[in-house]
């Protein structure tokens, strides 16, 4: 053959399967462009300096990692769509004459080809549209932003190294499937899945329970650091389960449909129906996936904008005092001698005081089992929705922090509940049993103490001497865990962000270089770490919901794609028949409706279901404004319902353009 045949057969290929090709070499394009942006920013000096930390730069990287992974399977699962397409055409080359070896050959011409044009519009795109990102995560974390204009060479080359990977395993796979394949096999293959797949009734069930039991999970789920675990768990029944109600129950659901005599027997039932049940077997996967992706998209987007508009929200809860100091010293002495200091410091710096707050306590933790705590270092994955924390404070101490007079008897308590569903009258802790003599409605401080994942329980006891005899026990169940007395001082001021910004940055450099230990902390620094971290997170979760929206719109289009092409010659003979263009319409409306809203139908449900572990989950990063996330949920559910509609509508025109030819 003529030097240069294969290379000229492969661009003819391109250009005539245009409509399968260009949405591929778009998409992969996209991927390159968001993959080479991220991990650009991740080697981005600027980005540490614009932050003061590391913490943007890591997160970055971690969604780096996840794009490279999802390319993966991404790419190889579309690639699938677009060889499945040309099974019949490279049939028709093999009986012209042309050998696997040198159908192979035509196919890395294509590959080679789509790599060149995705990586080279890829990173021309993704360098011109980094510093725009750049300035994105500036101004969502309000730093300074740096002049210059950065290029990676090492992001360039990661980009290329990694998609180069990705195509050669692409056209490894391709290649195998034509090899192992016969001329009629490869003639036939683009036509499989036209035997009508059998009722699998245990699959389907076996889908519901696996739904179902993640569903459960997810709303029976309340201690925070049980809905670390319960959510893996629960993700993957979810995803299995889906995958089996979409393959095996969806085919179950037609054939119901099809025995319902009123509903099957009329003309655009009947035609979409059938149809679908004879492709349901190889159709069901790719809703499976849309469904998947669009859950994805919706849980990201609705979470990750919650904590960036709810920044003030948890920055509140979290630092109810503008400052606070918590003492590192050995002894009770040492301790308030910090925090004499540190009153003294305030008056150096001129700093307006408006309210505080201080108080000693021991803290340790058990296990809840009714009006029982359980203190031990045994304990299981099924125990850690047990776990609390027991702050231990004296009588004198409650008194002094909440301006108080209370007063309490030996053997009685006041308890505080961060919870507020303690209703027992007596609580048991090591070997005694005390009484509740109030359960307090607040508790000075309880945001400061409590900010850690498990919930929490304030006991204020009669005395110091109950006060040890509980360190000792504590100290004999949890030996070389055990927690020593701590203590801490927290204040408010009036001063301006400025004033308290720069007071912070002096107290901090007094505790570092004086006698006295301390950890000073502050709601205006808290502020900007929350800020870089949450928006961070925001930037990210754009970033990856964008890409899992290119991909459920990748597939839905190679779906309608397909199916038009594999019910083009269907309804062609259906109209020779008499079947007008206005049936032939609502035929193809009954059956997109049919299945294609299926998918958004079925991930609004798994986010409804979703909603209170994905509530608990916020709470680990101190986001307790269900209302906040319950409307960022249904915002972003609407928005992505109008933009699948819209997908909807496009697709719909090009399956009927396809099926009317």
């Amino acid at each position: 053959m003529r030097r240069g045949f294969f290379a000229r057969l492969a661009a003819g290929n391109i250009k005539k399967n245009g409509n399968t090709y260009f949405p591929y070499i778009l998409t992969c394009t996209s991927t390159v462009m968001l993959y080479y942006i991220v991990k650009s920013l991740s080697l981005n000096p600027g980005l540490e300096e614009m932050t003061g930390d590391r913490t943007l730069i890591s997160l970055m990287e971690m969604g780096a990692g996840i794009i490279s992974l999802f390319s993966l399977i991404f790419l190889f699962y579309t690639n699938s769509f677009l060889l499945k397409r040309r099974k019949k055409e490279f049939g028709v080359f093999h009986i012209l004459g042309l050998g696997k070896r040198h159908l192979a050959g035509t196919l890395a011409w294509e590959s080679l080809y789509v790599f060149l044009i995705s990586m080279a519009c890829g990173l021309l795109f993704g360098i011109a549209l980094d510093k725009i990102m750049f300035l994105a995560i500036a101004k969502l974390v309000r730093a300074e932003v740096s002049l210059g204009f950065f290029i990676s060479g090492e992001a360039v080359w990661s980009t290329v190294r990694l998609f180069a990977v990705i195509f050669l395993l692409i056209f490894l796979n391709a290649v195998r499937q034509i090899q192992v394949a016969t001329p009629v096999g490869l003639l036939r293959d683009s036509q499989a899945g036209e035997r009508e797949p059998k009722t699998k009734w245990p699959a389907a069930l076996l889908g519901f329970l696996c739904v179902g039991t993640g569903y459960y999970l997810a709303i029976t789920t309340k201690n925070p650091i049980s809905s670390i675990y319960i959510f893996f768990i629960a993700v993957a029944l979810v995803v299995v389960g889906t995958y089996l109600l979409f393959t095996a129950g969806s085919i179950a659901f037609l054939k119901l449909l099809r025995s319902n005599k009123a509903y099957y027997y009329k003309t655009g039932h009947f035609i979409s129906v059938s149809g679908m049940i004879y492709r349901m077997k190889q159709n069901a996967v790719g809703l499976a996936n849309i469904c998947i992706l669009s859950t994805m998209v919706l849980v990201m987007i609705s979470a990750t904008s919650s904590l960036m508009i709810g920044i003030s929200d948890v920055v509140n809860s979290r630092y109810p005092y503008d400052f606070v100091v918590y003492s590192r010293e050995d002894t009770e002495e040492r301790s308030q001698a910090l925090y004499n200091r540190v009153r003294e410091f305030q008056q150096e710096q001129g700093l307006s005081v408006t309210g505080g707050v201080q108080y000693s306590y021991l803290v340790f933790s058990a296990m809840k089992e009714g009006d029982s705590f359980r203190v031990s270092r045994e304990g299981t994955f099924l125990d850690a929705d047990k776990i609390v924390n027991l702050y231990v404070i004296t009588l004198d101490e409650y008194n002094g922090a909440a301006s108080t007079n209370a007063s309490l008897s030996d053997g009685e308590i006041i308890l505080y509940d961060s919870q507020g569903d303690y209703d027992a009258s007596s609580l048991k802790l090591f070997d005694r049993e005390y009484q509740v003599k109030a359960v307090l409605e607040d508790f000075p401080g309880k945001s400061l103490m409590a900010a850690n994942i498990a919930s929490s329980y304030f006991l204020v006891v009669p005395d110091q001497q109950e006060m040890d005899e509980i360190y000792a026990k504590q100290k004999e169940a949890l030996t070389d865990i055990a927690s020593e007395p701590d203590s801490f001082y927290a204040f408010d001021t009036d001063a301006d962000q400025e004033e308290q910004r720069a007071f912070a940055e002096a107290l901090l450099n007094l505790l570092q270089n004086g006698d006295l230990k301390g950890i000073p902390d502050s709601r205006v620094d808290a502020d900007a770490v929350y800020l870089k971290l949450y928006g961070g997170f925001f930037f990210l979760g754009l970033f990856l919901g964008v890409l899992f929206l290119i991909a459920a719109v990748l597939i839905i289009y190679y779906k309608q794609i397909s199916e038009g092409f594999e019910d083009r010659e269907r309804f062609a003979i259906m109209r020779k028949v008499g079947l007008s263009r206005r049936e032939v319409r609502s035929a193809i409306r009954s059956q997109v409706l049919t299945v294609f809203f299926l998918p958004l139908l079925t991930a609004g449900i798994h986010v409804a279901a979703a909603f209170p572990l994905m509530s608990r989950l916020l709470e680990l990063l101190y986001l307790s404004n269900t209302r906040l996330y319950m409307a960022c949920t249904a915002v972003s559910f609407l928005v992505f319902a109008v933009f699948y509609v819209i997908v909807y509508l496009l697709t719909a025109r090009t399956y009927y353009r396809i099926v009317s030819r």
